[in-house]
């Protein structure tokens, strides 16, 4: 072996290769460990109507660790994500010590009973809001069905000028709704919709004109619904004195 100049130049060949290697790794390491990297600058941008710059202040001040480098996307990300109201965090490395965060805020369309917010996605968070919002009450999981079905409904009842209030979903799948006068629709499981807008063509031509409070209207019927007012009194029979 000694004796074999070509094998014995290969493997100072590759010893060195191999030095070089570890010089570069040790060399990249340290440059991207050494403190004289850090991130400097932190641009957030994004609209943002209730998360406070105090509070971004505090999650960077608090939260990031690490060099341009050696920072964390994900963890960052998430850092920002604690914040009640953020629905998501886009980190980005702008060289050569700056971080681009771009926040994207939670839009509340509702309450989740008497827990927590849904966003116009149909994902709940929880954030306190004094926002006058109609309130969900469903099932685990259904907050995006709910979602569609509030849209669908404010649609539905705009000829009769009411809102719905709360929303309600049974296990059973059976949609309630409260509208804005306390006047309840029992709506069943099926065609939903367009209960809701049978209601609504009726409303002010038929029932707004009736001199007793209405509080119940069922609609869970083919050709027609059923209302119930309280304070009606059938008028006597003929001939009863």
């Amino acid at each position: 072996m000694w004796d074999n100049h070509q094998l014995l130049r290969g493997l100072a060949n590759l010893m060195l290769g191999a030095a070089a290697l570890m010089l570069l790794y040790a060399g990249g390491f340290w440059l991207t460990h050494a403190p004289v990297f850090p991130v400097k600058k932190i641009r957030i941008q994004g609209d943002m109507n209730r998360v406070t710059a105090e509070q971004l202040k505090f999650i960077a001040e608090h939260e990031l660790s690490g060099t341009f480098f050696t920072l964390d996307i994900d963890k960052t990300r998430a850092a920002f994500g604690k914040l009640p109201w953020v629905r998501d965090a886009q980190v980005r490395r702008r060289w050569p010590d700056a971080l681009d965060i771009t926040v994207e805020e939670h839009a509340a369309l509702a309450r989740w009973g008497e827990n927590g917010l849904v966003n116009t996605r149909g994902e709940r968070f929880d954030a306190a809001s004094d926002a006058k919002l109609p309130v969900f009450y469903g099932p685990a999981g259904a907050e995006k069905d709910m979602t569609a079905m509030l849209t669908q409904m404010r649609q539905a009842l705009q000829p009769s000028g009411l809102a719905p209030r709360e929303l309600w979903l049974s296990s059973r799948r059976a949609w309630k709704v409260v509208l804005d006068n306390q006047l309840q629709l029992e709506l069943g499981r099926n065609d939903a919709v367009a209960r809701a807008e049978r209601f609504a063509t009726y409303w002010k031509s038929e029932l707004a004109r009736l001199p007793y409070h209405i509080e119940y209207v069922d609609l869970r019927y083919p050709n027609g619904f059923a209302v119930r007012m309280p304070d009606y009194k059938a008028p006597p029979a003929k001939g009863n004195k």
